[in-house]
């Protein structure tokens, strides 16, 4: 608890990303504390995904760090992101079809075993002690977000919203204690983002973590943010509480081109 009170969760400085002459990042700084929900917006082609993909490992950032609890990402292989505490959905939902809903989930705690191989494969008491604790957690998922009625069909045959969910807990199941969530309304109806906006502010409750949201969704970012960062062409052009950067007029204008139409902004 101390911790928490001297630093934030994930501490952004300076990010700079170049791909070959072009630069995704320019400078990006900011801060996302302990149970907060903070929403990153910005128009297409603004970094954030980009930004994204240098938390998680998989861009190397030019310049600038990212710490996390204190500890640089810089230089640390994607493989250990999970281990330390980094969960992460994607825009185009990456599930294996043919696969279970429940064994979709369980993917994700694969990095939570320490047995070895020579244990799995005799079946060890602590293979089955960890297997029945990612049961478990598997069914705690399946219960909070709605899916344990579809718990053993094939994935790939059920609807996107569904889908959305499965990746959801597939994240959720390796204890992140930050969540990375990359356009998770994306394909959604309007009922579905209502569902997921409740969703995201109770995952955040029931599990003490803290997200990361990047969303286009204008009215669903400023109705569960704490905070909220604006970006365009890879620079922050703002950084607070949803209602500052709702007024902010660099937002307005790279939204709108028009600062009379300030009303609009999150009202979508």
């Amino acid at each position: 608890m101390q911790a928490e009170l001297q630093r934030p969760l994930l501490c952004i400085s300076g990010v700079k990303m170049r791909f070959g002459g072009v630069v995704a990042l320019g400078g990006v700084s900011f801060d996302v504390g302990y149970r907060q929900i903070c929403g990153l917006i910005g128009p297409n082609g603004s970094g954030k995904t980009t930004l994204f993909n240098c938390i998680s490992g998989i861009y190397r950032y030019t310049e600038g760090d990212i710490q996390f609890e204190g500890q640089s990402l810089t230089g640390l292989p994607r493989w250990r992101m999970a281990g330390i505490g980094l969960g992460r959905t994607f825009q185009n939902v990456a599930l294996f079809r043919p696969l279970s809903v429940r064994d979709n989930i369980l993917v994700g705690a694969h990095h939570l075993g320490r047995s070895g191989f020579i244990a799995n494969a005799l079946r060890l008491p602590v293979v089955r002690q960890e297997d029945r604790v990612a049961q478990a957690r598997c069914d705690e998922l399946l219960e909070l977000l709605d899916l344990r009625a579809v718990a053993q069909r094939p994935a790939g045959t059920l609807p996107f919203g569904f889908q959305k969910r499965i990746e959801l807990a597939r994240a959720l199941i390796g204890n992140p204690k930050l969540l990375l969530l990359d356009e998770p309304a994306a394909g959604l109806n309007h009922s579905e983002v209502d569902e997921l906006a409740r969703l995201i502010q109770q995952v955040r409750d029931h599990f003490n973590l803290s997200v990361l949201l990047v969303e286009h969704h204008m009215s669903l970012v400023m109705r569960v943010s704490d905070k909220v960062v604006a970006l365009e062409f890879g620079m922050k052009i703002a950084d607070g509480t949803p209602e500052e950067v709702r007024n902010e007029p660099e937002v307005i204008r790279a939204y709108l081109g028009d600062t009379q139409e300030s009303s609009h902004v999150g009202a979508a």
